[in-house]
C-alpha cells in the first residue's frame, strides 16, 4: 500500500516540482517587460513634460538654460496668455474641430462602402484596382501636393474649407484595414439575412457596422488624429487667418525679438491637448481596435 501511494503521490510531486520553475520564470519575465514597458513609458513622457515645465516659465527663465523644471521666478503662465491675446485662438481651434471631424465622418463612410465592396462583392478589376489601393498605401502624401493644389485652384477651393477637407478624405491604409476585417467576418451571418429578405445595404448597415464597432472606433480616431495634426496642407491651401486651422494659425505668432521658447513650448502644448483629451476618452476603444483589427497585424 505503501508502495502503490508513493507511486501514485511521486508524479504529482514531481509535476509540482516542474511547474514551480515555469511560474518562477513568467514572473521574472513579466517583472522584466513591465519594467521595460516603464522605461520606454517615461521616455515618451519626459519630452511633452519638458514642454509643458517650459511653457509654464517666463521667457526670460526659459531662455537662461537653467536645467530646472521650475523657473527661478516660479511657475508662470504668461506664455499662454501671450498666445491668446496675439493670435485668434478659439477659432482656429472650433476650425480645426469641424474640419477634423468631417474628414473622419467622410473618411470613414467613403473606407467602410469600398472596404465592404472589395470583400464581398465580386466585380471586373477588382483585384487590380485593390492592387492600386494598396500600392497608394506607400506612396508618401508630399507628393501629391503639387498635383492636389492644382486640382484645388482649378476647382476654386483654395481657401475653403472643402478645399482643406476634401484631399484628406482619401485614405488607402484605412480602406485596406476594414476589408481585412470584413473578411474575418463569417459570411454565414450575411447569408442567412439575404434569405429573409434583407438588401445588401440593409445587411451592410445591420450586421456589419455593427460587428465592425471597435474598427471602426479605431480608424476614425486614428484619423482624426491626423487631420488634426496635419500642417503641410492646411498651410499650403489655407492663406486667411480666418480659416485657420490650430496647428497653423499658432505658426503665425511669431515674436519679432526671435526665438520664444516659452510661447513655442505653449503652442505645442495647446496643440497637443485636444489629442490627449479624445485618447483619454476614448481609450479603451483604442485597445479594442488595436487588439481586433489590423492595425495590430492580425
Amino acid at each position: 500500500m505503501t508502495t502503490a501511494t508513493r507511486t501514485l503521490v511521486a508524479p504529482g510531486a514531481a509535476r509540482a516540482r516542474t511547474r514551480r520553475p515555469i511560474g518562477r520564470r513568467f514572473t521574472v519575465l513579466t517583472v522584466l517587460a513591465f519594467a521595460v514597458l516603464l522605461i520606454l513609458a517615461i521616455g515618451w513622457l519626459l519630452p511633452f513634460l519638458w514642454a509643458v515645465a517650459t511653457a509654464f516659465k517666463t521667457e526670460t527663465d526659459a531662455a537662461s538654460g537653467d536645467p530646472g523644471w521650475i523657473g527661478a521666478s516660479g511657475p508662470s503662465a504668461q506664455a499662454f496668455g501671450s498666445i491668446l491675446s496675439q493670435g485668434n485662438v478659439y477659432l482656429w481651434a472650433w476650425n480645426s474641430l469641424w474640419t477634423a471631424t468631417a474628414v473622419t465622418v467622410l473618411t470613414v463612410t467613403i473606407s467602410a462602402l469600398a472596404a465592404y465592396a472589395f470583400s464581398r462583392l465580386d466585380f471586373r478589376g477588382r483585384k487590380w484596382l485593390f492592387v492600386v489601393i494598396v500600392a497608394a498605401i506607400v506612396v508618401p502624401p508630399q507628393v501629391l501636393i503639387i498635383p492636389l493644389f492644382y486640382e484645388m485652384l482649378a476647382f476654386n477651393l483654395v481657401d475653403t474649407h472643402w478645399g482643406l477637407i476634401l484631399p484628406q478624405v482619401v485614405a488607402p491604409a484605412m480602406v485596406f484595414i476594414l476589408k481585412r476585417f470584413f473578411d474575418a467576418i463569417p459570411i454565414e451571418l450575411e447569408d442567412a439575412a439575404r434569405v429573409d429578405g434583407a438588401s445588401r445595404f440593409r445587411v451592410f448597415w445591420s450586421i456589419v457596422l455593427p460587428l465592425s464597432r471597435p474598427i471602426l472606433a479605431s480608424v476614425a480616431i486614428f484619423v482624426f488624429i491626423g487631420a488634426w495634426n496635419n500642417f503641410l496642407w492646411p498651410f499650403l491651401v489655407i492663406n486667411d487667418t480666418g480659416l485657420m486651422t490650430l496647428p497653423v494659425g499658432l505658426q503665425t505668432v511669431i515674436s519679432a525679438y526671435g526665438v520664444q521658447y516659452a510661447q513655442v513650448m505653449a503652442q505645442a502644448v495647446l496643440a497637443a491637448l485636444p489629442l490627449i483629451v479624445v485618447f483619454l476618452i476614448f481609450q479603451k476603444q483604442i485597445v479594442k481596435g488595436v487588439a481586433t483589427s489590423g492595425f495590430g497585424g492580425q
